[in-house]
């Protein structure tokens, strides 16, 4: 079990690399929560995530012996930045092994820190098994991505930034994949005042904590499914979960269409750039995940931007569609002159913006004298979709939404 004294140890450690990131009052997300919204901006930190703090951490404990031998370690891609980095500025060797199915930017990025990047199996687990292997087969020094005090301790001079910087502080939301870094944030904040509540959020398609917690005991998932890969791990740390335990108030979950409307509104409202892992604290407060009072002072920690460029075009288009941001639906016309400019000149009426309309006179499921329409608009939110809809339907057009 770590403590007080160990973070504030690897304050000492970490000062030279890690940055000190910003916290700041966001008057649009506490006007959307009814909260007092404090985002602790962790996205700005060396490498695009909080693993430089930890791994830098542990690193620095090596023994001459074991810098020269290098370090290994698993990583679905922010704690592969942040050992390599951290590898690099002493001169110790690195090999990170990957999923298969990583972000290409994450990858990419790894190997540029310098280290040597091995792609192996479906998830964290499979990875984090490879290079178990490597660790034995060449006399490595495994460096791991959450369950180890160093790693912790390191990870939680976040904690400490946020006391020292908002002392007034009543809730901290905090990100668990694996758990190190909650363990690390809960340590810090409690050791200095035991009133602030730390709130945990796992993704439902990797919520290993949430389980454990029902349990009792360390529960192995049999898969992950989640646009959150930065915290997909199929099982929390045996070290972590003993911290969660005794120092976090509450555990929640949040689905992938919570995320991605997190990650759309913090792009929109607050110009951050968040992966679906370090959007949860903010999906958690948006969609009402856990209770907190009017004005309530909380802190979401934004702890990751490292969110490939392929999955941010998908996500964005998902947070529209279920903010009611965007809305394509069909629906069937007579086909004769006049028949779709006078659907137009209702979706024209209810002020929704036209992107693509596709017209189609050969589907089988319509009659010889009717053509099918889908139209892409852009909305205003869910109320104007129900009234635009309503409206359709009220002039005589079966609407059927297709997202």
């Amino acid at each position: 079990m770590i403590e007080l004294a160990d973070v504030r140890d690897a304050r000492e450690v970490v000062a030279g690399v890690a940055r000190h990131t910003p916290l700041e009052y966001s008057y649009s997300l506490s006007d959307l929560s009814g909260a007092s919204i404090h985002p602790k901006f962790e996205i700005f930190q060396r490498t695009g995530s909080f693993k430089i703090r930890g791994a830098t951490n542990r690193i620095a404990s090596l023994s001459p012996d074991e810098q020269a031998a290098g370090v290994v370690t698993a990583s679905a891609g922010n704690h592969a930045q942040g050992v390599a980095l951290a590898a690099t500025r002493t001169n110790v060797d690195s090999v990170v092994v990957m999923p298969e199915h990583a972000p290409i930017a994450k990858a990419s990025a790894t190997e540029s820190y310098g280290a040597r990047v091995v792609l192996h199996g479906e998830d964290y687990d499979e990875a984090q098994a490879r290079a178990h292997e490597i660790e034995r087969e060449e006399g490595r020094t495994y460096v791991h991505a959450f369950d180890d005090p160093l790693v912790m301790a390191g990870q939680g001079t976040i904690g400490l930034e946020i006391v020292d910087d908002l002392p007034e502080v009543d809730t901290v939301v905090v990100p668990i994949g694996g758990g190190g870094l909650i363990s690390g944030i809960a340590t810090a904040v409690k050791g200095i005042d035991s009133d602030v509540r730390v709130v945990g959020v796992q993704a439902e398609g990797a919520s290993s904590v949430a389980e454990s917690l029902e349990k009792g005991s360390v529960h192995t998932l049999d898969g992950v499914d989640t646009i959150a890969d930065g915290i997909a791990t199929r099982r929390v740390g045996e070290r972590t979960f003993s911290v969660i335990e005794e120092r976090v108030d509450e555990v929640v979950t949040v689905s992938d269409p919570e995320i991605a409307v997190a990650i759309t509104t913090l792009l929109e409202r607050s110009k951050a750039l968040v992966e679906g892992a370090g959007a949860v604290p903010m999906a958690a407060v948006l969609a009402g995940a856990f209770d907190y009072k009017k004005d309530e002072v909380i802190v979401p920690a934004l702890c990751g931007g490292n969110i490939d460029l392929n999955m941010l075009r998908t996500v964005v288009m998902r947070g529209l569609v279920e903010s009611g941001r965007y809305l394509r639906l069909r629906t069937t016309l007579k086909d004769q002159p006049g028949s779709l400019d006078h659907l137009i000149g209702i979706i024209a009426g209810q002020r929704a913006n036209i992107y693509a309309i596709k017209h189609d006179r050969t589907s089988r499921d319509i009659g010889m004298t009717a053509t099918e329409v889908e139209l892409d608009l852009e909305t205003r939110g869910r109320e104007h979709v129900a009234a635009l809809i309503d409206e359709l339907e009220a002039n005589g057009y079966a609407v059927d939404v297709l997202v």
